[in-house]
C-alpha cells in the first residue's frame, strides 16, 4: 500500500542579497516525501542543499511557499512555535557532528529527550538503548575529545533517533570521515532509520551514500529532478 505524503513543499521560493545582486536559491521548489522514505539531495557546493534543509527545519523561512510535516504548516507558526516544533519533532546529523564538548556522550543524547519533556527515568532508558545500538554502550560517560570521529558520528546518530522525530535532516553525515569509517556509519544509519521507520532527507556530495536511498534528486537551478544514472550528472 502507497504511504501518504507526509513532508509536502510546495513551490519554496528563496532568495540572498549579494552586494546589489540577488541571487535566487531555490525557485518555485515542490516535493513529497512519503513517511518512512529516505531521499537523498545531491548538488554542487552552492546549489541549495543546507538551504533546503534550513527550510524544511524552521531554521529559515521562505521568501514563498509553503512548507507542511505531518499536520504542521511551519508558515503558520511563528518562531517560538517553529523552534518548539523542531525541537519535538526533528533530529538533526551533522558533518561536523555538532555534539556539545562539556557534554558526555550519554548527555549528549539526553538533551533532545529532556527538552521533550521525558523524565529521567525515561530519557536515561533511551539514551542508553541508542548508544548500545550504536555500538557505544559503554562510551556513555566519555566526553566528544575522547571519541573518533567515527564515535562521535554514532553519537550524533543515536541523538537524533532517540526522540522518536518525525524527521530526521543529515547534512553531508559522512563528510568528515575516512571512506572505511564513512561506509560503517552509513550502513548503521540506514538500519537504524528503516528499523525505526524513521523519514529521512539526506543531502551529500558522496554517490556512494545514493545506494541506500529510496530517492535520489538532484538539486539545481532552484529545483529538484529525479536521478535515474549518476553517471550522467555533471558533478555533484
Amino acid at each position: 500500500m502507497k504511504k501518504s505524503s507526509h513532508i509536502y513543499l510546495k513551490n519554496l521560493t528563496k532568495e540572498y542579497q549579494e552586494g546589489e545582486k540577488t541571487r535566487k536559491v531555490l525557485d518555485q521548489l515542490n516535493l513529497n516525501v512519503a513517511e518512512g522514505e529516505m531521499i537523498v539531495l545531491l548538488g554542487r557546493s552552492g546549489s541549495g542543499k543546507s538551504t533546503l534543509l534550513n527550510l524544511v527545519s524552521g531554521i529559515d523561512k521562505p521568501d514563498a511557499g509553503e512548507i507542511k510535516i505531518g499536520d504542521t504548516n511551519l508558515g503558520e507558526l511563528n518562531e517560538k512555535d517553529r523552534t518548539l516544533f523542531r525541537r519535538k519533532n526533528i533530529g538533526f546529523i551533522f558533518q561536523s557532528f555538532n555534539l556539545i564538548s562539556t557534554l558526555t556522550a550519554k548527555e549528549n543524547v539526553l538533551l533532545p529527550l529532556k527538552l521533550k519533556g521525558d523524565t529521567d527515568e525515561e530519557a536515561g532508558q533511551k539514551a542508553d538503548t541508542f548508544l548500545k545500538e550504536v555500538g557505544l554502550g559503554d562510551r556513555g560517560d566519555s566526553y566528544p575529545d575522547r571519541l573518533s570521529g567515527g564515535e562521535q558520528q554514532r553519537v550524533a546518530i543515536a541523538r537524533a533517533l532517540a526522540h522518536a522525530p518525525m524527521l530526521i535532516l543529515a547534512d553531508e553525515p559522512t563528510g568528515n570521515l575516512d571512506y572505511e569509517t564513512g561506509a560503517t556509519i552509513l550502513d548503521m544509519l540506514n538500519k537504524l532509520v528503516r528499523e525505526n521507520n524513521r523519514t529521512i532527507i539526506l543531502a551529500t556530495h558522496d554517490r556512494d551514500i545514493c545506494k541506500i536511498a529510496d530517492r535520489v534528486l538532484e538539486i539545481r537551478g532552484g529545483t529538484l529532478s529525479p536521478v535515474e544514472d549518476l553517471s550522467e550528472m555533471t558533478g555533484s
